[in-house]
């Protein structure tokens, strides 16, 4: 597991290449033996697709250019950072001094395979950027296709999925009475019916992108010996899957007339002889299933951090370590996505108060649901 986040904003503002060369330098320089990039995320602002695309490309090669054959997984997305900046980076590292780590790629996507003695793990971000971008369902197979031989490729599956992000451009809009957001749930449905076998889902996070299509990054874990992965419910939440058709938008898709609903667990707690990790699924403003604090982003905030709060009670993850008094702590980074761009300065101030000094990452993006103006995520790492 990613034992730690760095994250990486300009410090002089200029065009989109210059500011990600001051990001990467940076990056760099954070790097030794004992703190290698596993993982690239890097949110960009951009006027259109085309822009998009030859910066994310610029990007990609400066990441393989300077890293070679240790290159991390990357994932470059549309998705605005705070004003004035045009982008911003987060970087998981590990300690390549207690773990085999291996580059590879496929499909032209690279990705990491991570050995210890207890576990495989499989690092792949960026899958889907770029293909079918004015169709999500077609978007959505196409990602969930590159996961698929992914996975083949390293002989284990999709029971092996333990954190999913799922990037859906223009998530809200709705064509012929069906939104984006239903149509990817609907794709990811079917892929976990047929490829997926435990009764339990991945913690994930679903979440708009400016542009059309969709990316997908995962991370599957193989237990090679005594490593326990359980789900986490909120006690004040319905279980996503769980929800009932009113909260789900548009008309029906599949031939049982009902909506499918989004597929993952509110949290998953992952524990080994070395520690533990703690994945915190995208969380919102929601109670049962019903959105609280509608227009009113401080409130929302308020709920949402309560909610993760929820998840990380001391009893509870006490009780699945097998350590009393055992504590989740502060997160070892948070992502925080905000609807609109002047709710910055106010998300921020809620958030620095609640986890002073943790790593984090604030971007504007469109929420799951109408009414939703901020979700955030986040990452414990529990040692024994």
């Amino acid at each position: 597991m990613i034992k730690d986040y760095s994250t990486f904003i300009p410090t002089v503002p200029g065009s989109v290449e210059e500011e990600w060369k001051q990001c990467l330098k940076e990056l760099s320089l954070t790097c030794s033996k004992t703190n290698i990039p596993l993982k690239i995320n890097v949110f960009t602002d951009q006027p259109d697709y085309a822009s998009y695309l030859k910066v994310k490309k610029f990007i990609d090669d400066s990441v393989r250019e300077t890293f070679g054959d240790k290159c991390p997984a990357i994932s470059v997305l549309c998705q605005s950072p705070e004003k004035p900046w045009k982008i911003i980076a987060e970087t998981g590292f590990i300690d390549e001094t207690s773990c085999e780590m291996v580059s590879k790629v496929l499909n032209s996507v690279p990705y990491v395979v991570r050995t210890t003695e207890s576990m495989k793990e499989v690092w792949a971000g960026g899958l889907g950027a770029s293909l079918f971008p004015d169709d999500t369902r077609k978007a959505a197979v196409a990602a969930f296709e590159q996961m698929r031989a992914i996975l083949t490729a390293e002989q284990i599956s999709f029971d092996h999925i333990v954190r999913q992000w799922n990037y859906i451009g223009d998530i809200l809009e709705v064509k012929r009475e069906v939104q984006n957001y239903q149509k990817f749930n609907e794709v990811r449905s079917e892929f976990y019916h047929k490829y997926r076998n435990v009764h339990s889902y991945p913690a994930a996070t679903g979440i708009g992108m400016k542009f059309g299509g969709v990316v997908l990054d995962f991370c599957a874990v193989k237990a090679l010996s005594n490593l326990k992965i359980i789900a986490i419910d909120n006690p004040d939440q319905i279980r996503p899957y769980d929800y009932s058709q009113q909260v789900l938008k548009g008309k029906p898709l599949c031939s049982k007339g009902i909506n499918q609903p989004p597929q993952f667990e509110r949290a998953l707690f992952l524990t080994e002889n070395m520690g533990s990790t703690l994945f915190i699924s995208g969380t919102a403003s929601i109670i049962g299933q019903d959105t609280i604090g509608i227009d009113d982003i401080e409130e929302q905030t308020i709920v949402t951090l309560d909610n993760i709060n929820k998840l990380t009670d001391s009893g509870r993850i006490s009780h699945l370590s097998g350590e009393a008094g055992s504590d989740a702590g502060d997160p070892i980074l948070i992502r925080v996505y905000i609807k609109n761009q002047e709710d910055f300065t106010k998300v921020k101030a809620i958030c620095e108060k609640r986890y002073p000094g943790v790593p984090s990452v604030y971007i504007e993006a469109d929420i799951c649901r109408d009414n939703l103006l901020v979700e955030i995520e986040a990452e414990f790492l529990i040692g024994h």
